[in-house]
């Protein structure tokens, strides 16, 4: 299965954007774009590089390639309207996959541990097992841990891992570290994913 594996502190350097936990005590000493050049006069952005950039820091935050990432905006320029804009779809398709939802309900310490939690097959989804990160999600949705990974070290210390990650309610779905379940019970709402993305600049760099 194809993955972006760079150090995601780098990338979160690059992009001026904590990607992960463990970039914000680095971020917090070290500033702008790692390399031999980091210390060097910025220019003043393009339009093209500042649409670039939003492009690539939700790619990343996601933790999708450029072709997959490309493809699931085409999606959502095909399916928008209803009141709907692309760049909104686009969140909406993001915040869906499976992996996401495993990190939004306090799984995971962040969406790349939950993607690896996925694809390691610790989850099942409505009874059946998957290891899938991108699988989207629909209201109805059950996810469950599997009785043997349930047992593990890790999801015996789950009601731990919530308690620091855990983001709050959200409308569209449930967690309940208890009986070690999550439940689908809607769609996402754009104020519900990351606030401090501009997602029409990434539907103009695609419109180019």
């Amino acid at each position: 299965m194809a993955r972006d594996t760079s150090p995601i502190v780098k990338q979160s350097r690059r992009e001026g954007y904590v990607l992960h936990p463990k970039a914000n005590k680095v971020m917090a000493k070290k500033t702008g774009i790692p390399g031999m050049h980091a210390n060097g006069r910025p220019g003043k952005a393009s339009l093209y590089l500042t649409q670039l950039r939003e492009k690539q820091k939700v790619r990343r935050t996601y933790g999708l390639l450029e072709k997959q990432f490309a493809r699931l905006m085409e999606e959502a320029d095909r399916v928008s309207g209803h009141g709907q804009l692309p760049g909104e779809v686009l969140l909406q398709l993001l915040e869906r996959r499976i992996d996401n939802a495993v990190y939004r309900a306090g799984f995971a310490t962040s969406r790349r541990a939950a993607r690896q939690l996925v694809s390691h097959g610790h989850f099942m989804l409505n009874g059946r097992r998957v290891d899938i990160p991108s699988i989207r999600l629909k209201a109805g949705d059950e996810i469950t841990i599997r009785p043997k990974s349930a047992k593990s070290g890790y999801f015996s210390q789950i009601d731990e891992i919530t308690k620091n990650t855990f983001q709050g309610p959200l409308s569209w779905l449930k967690s309940n570290p208890e009986k070690l379940t999550i439940s689908i019970t809607g769609l996402p709402k754009r104020d519900e994913a990351e606030t401090d993305i501009k997602e029409q600049l990434i539907v103009e760099y695609y419109s180019r």
